[in-house]
């Protein structure tokens, strides 16, 4: 039979308690190992996103500059298209020609009429007075 003093109680405490610092100390350093690999990985992911990012950026500039761009060509669009609503329907025409006729020169055509330069132009070379020499 065995007996237990309170010294092989004490060592069995304590190798039971080293025991258990051993396997604490063995989880501990498989558990820092997943976190080196989790903080590795969102690293990467950082970066990759970083990347990601700046290829956005530059994208999103080229396409605000395309937006500039097509804004500063069509910016007469919206003053065309009033005057086209100025004009109307084909009496404006009529009536432009009557003008060209009796006198009217082509800047006066496009603010009366909302006729652009070209087209007051051609109804006073069409339609206008023929300067005589």
């Amino acid at each position: 039979m065995i007996t237990f003093n309170i010294n092989t109680l004490l060592d069995l405490a304590g190798a039971a308690l080293g025991l258990c610092a051993l396997l604490s100390v063995f989880l501990l350093a498989l558990s820092l190992r997943r976190w080196r690999r989790r903080c590795l990985a969102l690293e990467e992911n950082i970066t990759a996103m970083r990347r990601e990012i700046g290829v956005m950026a530059s994208i999103s500039l080229r396409t605000g500059r395309r937006v500039q761009r097509i804004q500063h060509e069509y910016s007469g669009v919206a003053d065309r298209v009033e005057l086209v609503e100025l004009r109307g329907s084909t009496p404006s025409f009529d009536r432009a020609i009557d003008s060209a006729r009796h006198g009217t020169d082509p800047g006066r055509l496009t603010q009366q009429f909302g006729l652009s330069c070209a087209e007051a132009d051609l109804v006073t070379r069409l339609h206008g007075r023929r300067k005589t020499a």
